[in-house]
């Protein structure tokens, strides 16, 4: 038979395990939320049809720590003028390039650019804009229904949180969000 000291010993040891298992767990928690990845849920129908409202995203936050943003990465951002405000659209212009909009065609140093996600390309124009260093032209697939670089100019670099990477939520749409790429020229 175990006396009252043995156990007290017992229950202060096991108790203490549980306690550093927690503390390790929230700490690697933590540190993968901060530099790694985060979760993202996409509000409003800027970016339909590629996504959707509602739709719950994993952030790869790593990725651009290694390398730039290209064009068709679709990124999650602070917005500028509330900071806790997150938003998502998809790169289109680089630094040092010149996007133009014509009746709704995307052109990037004068040359049209194939965008065969969008639904509808809407028929706006915009005249020459020029991409300063560390800045990205983004825009919502959703091209009548988005506030983005048509209206509030380029985003600077260090504003941009990562690339969206995949879809968890709703199940019919799990999977990896899909990156366009251009031919020859762009």
């Amino acid at each position: 038979m175990q006396s009252e000291e043995q156990s007290t010993s017992r229950i202060l040891s096991i108790l203490r395990e549980l306690i550093e298992t927690l503390v390790f767990t929230a700490l690697i928690f933590f540190l993968v939320r901060t530099f790694l990845f985060e979760n993202y849920r996409v509000i409003g129908r800027s970016m339909e049809p590629t996504l959707e409202n509602d739709q719950f995203l994993v952030v790869n936050k790593l990725g651009y720590r290694l390398y730039e943003p290209q064009r068709g990465d679709i990124i999650v951002f602070h917005e500028r003028a509330d900071e806790d405000r997150k938003l998502i659209k998809r790169v289109i212009g680089l630094p040092g390039e010149v996007v133009e909009i014509r009746h709704g065609e995307v052109f990037v140093d004068n040359l049209p650019l194939d965008e065969p996600y969008l639904a509808d390309p809407g028929t706006s124009s915009q005249s020459p804009t020029s991409i300063p260093e560390g800045h990205y032209f983004v825009l919502g697939d959703h091209r009548t229904n988005s506030s983005d670089s048509r209206s509030w100019g380029t985003l600077p670099e260090e504003r941009i949180l990562g690339k969206a990477w995949i879809s968890y939520w709703p199940p019919s749409l799990w999977g990896i969000i899909p990156h366009e790429t251009y031919g020859d020229g762009l």
